[in-house]
């Protein structure tokens, strides 16, 4: 199937028409109807999109038959919150289209590694339940997902165990205070956040395990839902992590909670 342009007419503050002005999610759907979808946000610093996060995680999906969706969403020289919007709008639309992809619009996930788990962790705490009288239909839908998997994620952007490469093309080297705190993920958990899904390594010399640690606190504070998942050994960026006996079970254990909460089968 072809990619589908989440802003066929331009996308908000639009730069250009190059692909890299142009967010898209790439559909890889199972066959079937009222299937549930999982929107895919490779990492990459907020400065590209590691390929090795989008399209295997979306045919590991498939084999649980859930509908995946991997995004191209904007990336630095964009800064906030162009990323936001698109992962957003990529939400409504699956809801709006939902019939057409043969997906249930009640289970649309977002799943994301490294700077794209910040992205995910954002979807889920930074929604909208849509504008019920707006002219476009996909503005209607809600923004929020149904669940989180966030992998290895950038979750604050303040303080010692930050990202300073994926804040930095975020929000530029010069960023406000004020506005840093408002986007550290842990901050802005609540009761009507997901149920969420984290793994990390404890070794991760680029994005600190304590990224996912305050989230899953932020969580248990919240009452949401959560499974952690942290890995003795292991770097950063391993994907499927197929090369590693240990963490390359994180799919399983992924698996085992999809089907938990109603997603795969």
């Amino acid at each position: 199937m072809n990619p589908v342009i989440l802003w066929p007419e331009g996308a908000p503050n639009a730069a250009g028409t190059t692909e890299e002005d142009v967010p898209a999610i790439f559909p890889y759907l199972v066959s079937g109807e009222n299937k549930a979808a999982v929107i895919v946000c490779p990492g990459g610093g907020y400065e590209f999109r590691a390929d090795h996060e989008g399209e295997p995680i979306a045919l590991w999906l498939n084999t649980l038959g859930i509908s995946a969706f991997v995004i191209r969403y904007r990336v630095a020289p964009y800064r906030y919150p162009s990323a936001l919007s698109d992962v957003q709008r990529a939400v409504r639309t699956v809801r709006e289209r939902a019939a057409e992809f043969g997906v249930d619009p009640g289970r649309v996930g977002v799943l994301g590694f490294s700077a794209g788990g910040h992205l995910a962790s954002t979807a889920g705490t930074l929604f909208d339940a849509g504008t019920p009288d707006a002219e476009d239909p996909i503005e209607r839908q809600s923004s929020r997902p149904d669940l989180l998997m966030l992998c290895y994620p950038v979750i604050t952007l303040s303080g010692p165990y930050t990202h300073d490469g994926s804040r930095i093309a975020l929000l530029g080297a010069d960023a406000a205070e004020a506005e840093i705190q408002a986007l550290c993920s842990e901050r802005n958990v609540t009761p009507e956040t997901p149920p969420t899904f984290l793994w990390h390594t404890s070794e991760d010399g680029l994005v600190p395990v304590e990224n996912s640690l305050l989230f899953a606190s932020a969580l248990g504070r919240s009452g949401v839902p959560f499974d952690l998942h942290v890995y003795a050994l292991g770097g950063h960026g391993m994907g499927m992590a197929e090369g590693d006996e240990h963490v390359r079970n994180w799919t399983g254990q992924g698996a085992s909670w999809l089907r938990l909460n109603g997603f795969a089968d």
